[in-house]
């Protein structure tokens, strides 16, 4: 199997069978060398960003929807040639063969043909199509939120490859680091790598000098303000960031997570970081401790704030899930509450922008619980816009920070208990 064959079926996993990425390529990249599992992960990812775009471009052509198997196979060869630059008869040969080894065998001359008509067009052709657009389950309620211009800034970013962003241990050091790194430090405090290659052999790396986290992600650690010594709950923790995060500014950190895996990744980045914490894997909603000083959640939801990250996620997800994710954040807001003591602090944050997994949020809770407060002063952090922060809290967007890269989408704010 070479990383075309394992891109397919990454792709086809994601589109067919609702599967993420990320649950599904452990199992079929597992045969491949660690550059061709490389290679097909970025073959899989950039056919599903340019997904729209491809079947745009394809549509002029085809009469009928042909087998999941055949259009897989042409926007994985069409993505590789307009967006990667490989050669026409490579890509075009490598998805015939595709199909010829599918169930759907008798259409790999409908592939061939097609592929050929639609490059004879020429790269123009495919330049002058509208950018990719988000689903409609998606778009719409997003639309209602923001406005239609404002999505279609966000759709721009996730048409992007993101850059890859930094947190470093000791936020003194991001100069230096910023230079041994050749990375940009952003305002939040955060640092970026606009061609970051392998991560592990960055500098710094080995040393713990730093952990991969997104920009947005990093905020709502800065947010809780943690303080040595103070007795501070990660609920949700894995894979570790904001553990790693509230470690590193001396606080007395205690991690759960459900999940015994995850938690295993974020033992690995507390040694690689000389920093300690207390693991626990657990059900947060049923775990007994505390009361704690603060308690940060960063609580399961639809991540639709990630897409730039994980282009899989418009494919794979579906909003049907939506009113249980709600209401497990409204049960787990409420879990967090119960366990820090009276004039206590909770960040609640989703990476998410559906406004239901955030503002909405903090308005329910708010009403089901007398004297609770939004503390917004928390969120006026450097590199964060007044105008990001409303009566809630803290909204970020993919395209806030547009020419610098843009940034997750995030809703962020911080709770006081009377």
């Amino acid at each position: 199997m070479d990383a075309r064959v394992a891109a397919h079926r990454l792709i086809s996993a994601v589109t067919e069978d609702g599967a993420r990425l990320s649950d599904v390529s452990g199992d079929i990249l597992a045969s491949l060398a660690p550059p061709e599992r490389a290679r097909a992960g970025r073959l899989a990812t950039t056919a599903l960003r340019w997904r729209d775009r491809s079947d745009r471009a394809l549509g002029p052509f085809l009469r009928a929807r042909p087998h999941p198997d055949v259009l897989n196979a042409m926007r994985l060869a069409l993505s590789e040639i307009r967006v990667e630059g490989a050669p026409d008869h490579a890509a075009v040969g490598a998805a015939v063969e595709i199909v010829r080894a599918s169930p759907a065998a008798g259409q790999a001359g409908l592939a061939n043909a097609v592929l050929r008509n639609v490059l004879r067009q020429g790269p123009q052709a495919w330049e002058a199509l509208p950018l990719p657009r988000l689903p409609k389950w998606l778009r719409k309620p997003l639309a209602a939120d923001y406005g239609a211009d404002a999505v279609a800034a966000m759709e721009a970013v996730f048409a992007r490859t993101p850059p890859l962003d930094l947190t470093p241990r000791d936020p003194a050091a991001a100069p230096d680091l910023a230079r041994a790194l050749g990375a940009e430090v952003l305002p939040t405090g955060s640092l970026r790598l606009a061609h970051p290659g392998q991560v592990s052999r960055l500098p710094g790396f080995e040393a713990g000098d730093w952990w991969v986290q997104d920009a947005a992600a990093a905020i709502p650690a800065r947010a809780l303000g943690p303080r040595p010594g103070e007795r501070v709950l990660d609920l949700c923790a894995a894979p570790g960031g904001k553990t790693l995060q509230l470690a590193a500014a001396g606080a007395h950190v205690t991690a759960l997570d459900i999940s015994g895996p995850r938690m295993a990744r974020v033992t690995e980045n507390l040694a690689r970081c000389g920093l300690a914490a207390d693991l626990v894997t657990a059900d947060a909603l049923h775990w007994e401790g505390g009361p704690f000083d603060a308690v940060l959640l960063d609580a399961p939801c639809s991540a639709t704030g990630t897409i730039r990250r994980h282009p899989d996620l418009p494919a794979a997800r579906r909003d049907e899930a939506f009113p249980d994710l709600f209401a497990l954040q409204e049960r787990l807001i409420d879990r967090a509450l119960a366990l820090v003591r009276p004039g206590g602090r909770v960040v609640f944050c989703t990476c998410s922008l559906l406004i239901d997994e955030g503002e909405e949020q903090v308005r329910d809770a708010l009403a089901r619980h007398p004297g609770l407060a939004v503390a917004t002063d928390a969120l006026r952090l450097p590199g964060i816009s007044p105008d990001w922060i409303g009566t809630e809290g803290l909204r970020l967007r993919p395209d806030f920070m547009a020419k610098a890269g843009g940034m997750d989408g995030f809703f962020v704010t911080v709770l006081t208990r009377p």
